[in-house]
C-alpha cells in the first residue's frame, strides 16, 4: 500500500513520524495459500470494500482446456509432476500458477492462481 512507506519514516532530525490512522483489516498482510493436492477446500477471506475473496486450499478436481479443440473438461489431479516456482514447493507438491500437473488426458500446465481466485484451471501440454 502506498501509504504505508510515511508510517514508519523518520523526520530529518531524527525524530519518529506520528502515524496518522492505524492499519485497516483490509490492508493486512496475509501468508500465501499454498494449494495442495487433495479434498477440495476453499477459503474465504474478506477484501476491500466487503468483496468476499475465495482461495483454493486444497484441489483434486481442475478445468482443463485443449486449444486444438476448444473443448473444456473437468478432470482429476492424479498428480503434481514439477513446479518451477520454487524448489520448496516443487518438493511438496505446492500447485500454483505454471505448475505442471498429471491427468487422465496427459500433463497439464496450471493457468490461473489457486491461492488469489479460487479456481484451478490449465491447458494441455504438448508432449
Amino acid at each position: 500500500m502506498a501509504w504505508h512507506d510515511n508510517l514508519t519514516k523518520r523526520k530529518k532530525t531524527g525524530g519518529k513520524k506520528r502515524a496518522y490512522r492505524t492499519k485497516r483489516v483490509h490492508e493486512q498482510g496475509r501468508h500465501p495459500v499454498e494449494t495442495a493436492l487433495g479434498e477440495t477446500k476453499r477459503k474465504k477471506v474478506e477484501g476491500r470494500a466487503r468483496i468476499e475473496k475465495v482461495k483454493l486450499v486444497k484441489a483434486e478436481m481442475v478445468n482443463v482446456s485443449d486449444p486444438a479443440t476448444g473443448r473444456t473438461e473437468r478432470l482429476e489431479i492424479l498428480d503434481v509432476v514439477r513446479n518451477p516456482a520454487k524448489a520448496d514447493y516443487n518438493r511438496r507438491g505446492v500447485i500454483t500458477k505454471g505448475t505442471i500437473i498429471r491427468t487422465e488426458k496427459g500433463l497439464a500446465k496450471i493457468i490461473s492462481r489457486p491461492g488469489q481466485d479460487g479456481a484451478l484451471n490449465a491447458v494441455v501440454e504438448e508432449e
